[in-house]
């Protein structure tokens, strides 16, 4: 069996040393600037020249002559100019207030005689709706309806005005049964056809 051969040594090569960049930092065009404004003694201060300094500058238009103008009433604009932002802002304020396409209404002339109120108001949920603060036979329907629904108004009184504890038991029925048309606590339209249907 041919046995392998001996490896050969390297050759020798050359080192590469690792090279070094230099980079000008920001303070070498500080010192350069400095250089050229205050030369060290013995030294003449360098200058750029006369056409390159002249491009740099803009020459100013000449004054006339005569009177100087008379200074411009500066607090008379801040004012009128605030003045007109405040309106601005109420007026876009108040447009935010309207409902979504509706007009803003003609005020109407104040007249002599002053109108009465309505003296009923109308319940934004409908007839019949009852909530906190409520009395009467209608109260006392609900009280003994929400009896009669197991663990929904544990240890309630069949009698009494829509006080807080009703109203809990209220808002306790809307969410195991899934009632979502009426406010949470307010016995209204939806709340009062779930809870007939299941206490017929």
């Amino acid at each position: 069996m041919p046995t392998p051969p001996d490896p050969e040594r390297p050759r020798p090569a050359r080192v590469v040393e690792p090279v070094r960049v230099l980079r000008a930092r920001p303070t070498d065009a500080l010192a350069e600037l400095m250089r050229e404004l205050m030369p060290e003694p013995g030294e003449r201060a360098r200058t750029t020249p006369r056409a390159e300094a002249e491009e740099d500058t803009e020459e100013l238009p000449p004054v006339p002559a005569g009177d100087p103008p008379a200074p411009r009433p500066r607090r008379r604009r801040r004012a009128v100019a605030s003045a007109l932002a405040a309106a601005a802002l109420a007026g876009f304020g108040g447009a935010l207030l309207l409902p979504d396409g509706q007009e803003p209404a003609a005020r109407p002339a104040p007249s002599a005689v002053p109108t009465a109120a309505p003296a009923t108001t109308a319940d934004p949920d409908g007839p019949g709706t009852l909530r906190r603060g409520d009395s009467g036979p209608a109260v006392t329907e609900l009280r003994h309806r929400l009896l009669r629904i197991p663990d929904v108004f544990r240890d309630g009184s069949a009698t009494g005005p829509y006080d807080a504890p009703l109203a809990a038991a209220v808002a306790r029925f809307q969410l195991w049964y899934g009632i979502r048309g009426d406010e949470t606590g307010v016995y209204g339209d939806d709340t009062r056809r779930d809870l007939e249907s299941r206490t017929r």
